[in-house]
């Protein structure tokens, strides 16, 4: 048994030491705050939004075909939702050394061509995508506030089609919203997140 319990030490010291989170976040989870800078230079945070009851976080970039195919029905939602209390916040987490068109400045022509309405945020350090748990690009977590902080409510995939919004038969991120806007208990917590996948620094 000691045995046991040392290996395990050793593998969370080992995951620590290379920058990963040994689990990734869940819902029930209370989630971290952060401080991003984003395209239109300012610094922004979950206490950024005083009136928000929650958010959509998206971890995205510019780059993926799975992220481009998803960009309008994510300025969708934060359309839909933002009045509601739950505004999209994208951000953008993968190395810049693999893929110059993730980096900052050609994240700001993207935000700007395609009409975001939405924060749009660079993780350089990656720290925050680490500390989420997040693996793919799109990858939503949707956090409800309780009390004085944020609690996961869902975790994964927009909906079940990135071909084609039309084949959409389950809008999983916006139902688990609706869930929680009735006061509701979210039905469906998590799916598997479909997309490219981070691209983490050597």
């Amino acid at each position: 048994m000691n045995r046991n319990r040392f290996g395990f030490a050793t593998l969370v010291v080992v995951f620590l030491l290379l920058g990963f989170r040994p689990v990734a976040y869940v819902p029930g989870d209370v989630a971290t705050d952060f401080n991003l800078p984003g395209v239109d230079g300012k610094n922004y945070s979950l206490s950024s939004f005083k009136d928000a009851k929650g958010f959509i976080i998206v971890f995205t970039c510019n780059h993926c075909p799975y992220a481009k195919a998803y960009e309008q029905r994510i300025i969708d939602l934060d359309k839909k939702y933002k009045s509601k209390g739950y505004p999209v916040i994208a951000i953008n987490p993968n190395d810049t050394a693999q893929y110059r068109e993730d980096a900052l400045d050609s994240m700001k022509i993207r935000a700007e061509s395609r009409g975001f309405t939405f924060p749009y945020l660079w993780d350089e350090s990656q720290s925050i995508a680490k500390i989420y748990g997040a693996e793919k690009t799109p990858h939503i977590y949707i956090l409800q506030k309780m009390a004085a902080s944020w609690m996961v409510k869902y975790v994964g995939a927009i909906d079940n089609n990135y071909k084609d919004p039309a084949l959409v038969t389950e809008k999983y991120a916006e139902n688990a919203l609706d869930n929680l806007i009735a006061g509701k208990e979210v039905a469906i917590k998590s799916t598997k997140a479909i997309g490219c996948s981070i691209k983490w620094k050597h």
